[in-house]
């Protein structure tokens, strides 16, 4: 897939507030400072269509931008940032969860998961929730390029490993990196798929 066009669209405090339209919703959502923002300009080929900051949690809206005239991506805010008072963190968490059972556009979420990192217990907890409820998600690795090849992939086969604990079947998985776009086509072909999919 080629993204010719890619439109911020609105910021939304509330999942009612979201655009009324019926067209597919890849959402991409994180622990904070997962590198979600680098990700999303590096999809899009647009340097600073999501806000990137050195401030974890900057993200506290519903974002979306209209891709192509064709589909929404959909910046969401991140979890697990400590430093926000727990008013804050009632507030995000609302607006997440609310827009990922509420929205009925929503066509897949991308999880973003540090690669650099052993699993952490609130990723498995969050996609444990997900399964729950049985929301279409995949995983996205990033920050590839801050490892060796070889430790990378030892990295992901631990987080699939503990994955396969609970999980009968995997989710669909990508790595990437914001630096060296990689994932890049991967990730836009995925989408394309589905897309397609859904005509």
């Amino acid at each position: 897939m080629e993204i010719k066009s890619a439109d911020f669209i609105i910021s939304s405090a509330k999942t009612n507030q979201c655009p009324a339209t019926n067209l597919p919703e890849y959402a991409f959502i994180g622990r904070s400072n997962v590198g979600k923002s680098s990700l999303i300009n590096m999809l899009t080929g647009r340097t600073k269509l999501a806000k990137t900051s050195a401030t974890p949690g900057k993200t506290v809206l519903i974002n979306h931008f209209l891709i192509n005239k064709e589909w929404f991506l959909v910046d969401l805010p991140g979890y697990g940032y400590a430093k926000r008072s727990k008013n804050d963190i009632g507030k995000i968490n609302e607006i997440i969860y609310g827009y990922i059972i509420q929205r009925e556009q929503l066509t897949n979420l991308f999880v973003l998961i540090d690669s650099r990192h052993e699993p952490q217990k609130i990723d498995m907890e969050f996609i444990e929730w997900l399964g729950e409820n049985n929301v279409p998600f995949s995983i996205v690795f990033t920050k590839a390029d801050k490892l060796s090849k070889s430790k990378l992939q030892t990295n992901i086969d631990n987080y699939m490993n503990k994955l396969k604990e609970q999980w009968e079947e995997l989710p669909p998985y990508f790595i990437s990196s914001s630096e060296n776009k990689t994932g890049k086509t991967e990730i836009l072909d995925y989408i394309e798929q589905i897309n397609a999919s859904l005509k």
